[in-house]
């Protein structure tokens, strides 16, 4: 059953630790089963109960799975082994369109701002007990929030969006609840979600958003949050239309317990209108990064939600790490009362290359998505095919398993890399990487 992989220990975090282990390495694949309670006890010379316990572990952990007599499997995508592993390697010469990075070229130099952020912190140095929010951050990001109709609430910041998503719904949620996620959807936020016990329930996504028949599903089959992304959603660059939230809001008047996170992280680099469905549920929060606007590494993100979600994500904070460095929050602040970033021509630039490849593909017979961002969504019939065609011509790009829970196949292609002069190359080697193989014929 475990081919040549020993489950070992006598405790349950032991125990827990010795399947966790082997599931990274790879000696326990995605779907294996594991052994009955009571066969593995009677193997390791332990009580069942304490089996039980370790199964436990790591059902809450998002390694494995059970389903009643059918036993305990290792889930399918567990949350040791991230999407990230699922990655491409570029070849020698070879263009790497996988990433999901912005463009370098489209990023603010941080010197200036890092300099008048460490020069204000000389002025007047952070100390324990300070607010843990900058106010230049606070009421440039009210504001902001403010004028795309975002109901008002109380404003906290987080290292990046992915730990404000984290904390939210650890504030809200325990192992074993279900949260209603974008399929396809953003890779990271798929491992997180089980690996904080949680289960996923997909809701398809078209170019205008979620769509509002797989959420009353998800919710009718008690899913007890939505996470939603209101534009660029990565992989697919969908973007939520004012008729698509219109249509959201009246399935989530049928559930005000849910809670709502919404992610904008697309906050900067997208021309088009935001439209919020924040305010129709009881709990819920709302986030912006500034990963994309002003680089992967300024790890912060603004967040704002109802007072009770608002507060246990604050009081947890202040458990952990305590704040967000003042310091980076300074230098956003920096960067974003400064205009360091020209959003209109930063929109524009993602938009014409992003728009340039959707139009070539669609003059050779390929469909594509792609209304917002920086990344186009190419359905394929045979993925794993695609890919290996696309490397052998040079081009890498994202398998669509990283992003995929029940939607059909597909790949990600990063836009940010290319030039006028790739569109056409590109789209022609899509074009041949995702057509059937000629029929053979056999004498």
């Amino acid at each position: 059953m475990l081919g040549e992989y020993r489950i070992e220990g006598r405790g349950a975090a032991e125990i827990a630790a010795s399947v966790e282990r082997a599931v990274g390495s790879g000696g326990l694949e995605p779907g294996q089963l594991l052994p009955p309670l009571r066969e593995l006890a009677e193997r390791l010379g332990v009580n069942p109960n304490t089996v039980a316990a370790a199964y436990r572990i790591l059902r809450e952990r998002g390694v494995i799975e059970t389903a009643g007599r059918r036993g305990s499997r290792v889930r399918p995508k567990p949350a040791t082994t991230g999407r990230e592993e699922l990655r491409v390697e570029v070849p020698p010469g070879g263009r790497d369109l996988s990433t999901g990075n912005p463009d370098p070229a489209l990023l603010p130099s941080l010197a200036p701002a890092l300099a008048a952020a460490a020069e204000q912190g000389d002025r007047r140095p952070v100390r324990y007990g300070d607010d843990p929010v900058d106010a230049d951050l606070a009421r440039l990001a009210r504001a902001e929030l403010d004028a795309d109709g975002v109901p008002a609430g109380p404003l906290t910041v987080t290292s990046g969006s992915l730990d404000a998503i984290e904390r939210v719904l650890t504030a809200h949620l325990r192992p074993g609840d279900t949260v209603a996620v974008e399929d396809p959807g953003w890779g990271s936020l798929l491992d997180l979600v089980p690996a904080l016990g949680l289960h996923t329930a997909p809701v398809g996504v078209d170019d205008d958003g979620p769509r509002p028949e797989d959420l009353r599903r998800a919710l009718e089959s008690g899913a007890r949050a939505l996470i939603v992304t209101d534009r660029a959603q990565n992989p697919t660059g969908a973007s939520v239309t004012a008729t698509r939230v219109r249509a959201l809001r009246a399935v989530l008047r049928e559930h005000p317990g849910t809670l709502l996170i919404e992610d904008d992280h697309g906050h900067g680099i997208v021309d088009l209108p935001l439209h919020p469905l924040a305010g129709v549920t009881r709990h819920w929060a709302f986030v912006r990064s500034a990963a994309k606007a002003y680089g992967p590494d300024l790890r912060l993100a603004v967040l704002t939600g109802d007072p009770v979600t608002v507060d246990r994500l604050r009081g947890r904070q202040r458990l952990g790490p305590g704040w967000v460095s003042l310091l980076l929050q300074r230098a956003v602040a920096h960067l974003w009362s400064h205009g360091a970033v020209d959003r209109a021509a930063v929109a524009r630039s993602y938009g014409a290359r992003r728009d340039a490849l959707v139009d070539a593909l669609a003059e050779r017979g390929v469909t594509a998505h792609g209304r917002s961002g920086m990344n186009v969504w190419v359905p394929v019939p045979d993925e794993t095919g695609a890919l290996a065609r696309l490397l052998q011509r040079g081009w890498a790009v994202a398998p669509g398993a990283r992003f995929r829970l029940a939607s059909p196949q597909g790949v990600r292609i990063t836009v940010s890399p290319l030039t006028e002069a790739d569109i056409t190359v590109l789209a022609d080697a899509v074009a041949a990487a995702i057509r059937p193989s000629p029929a053979r014929v056999y004498g």
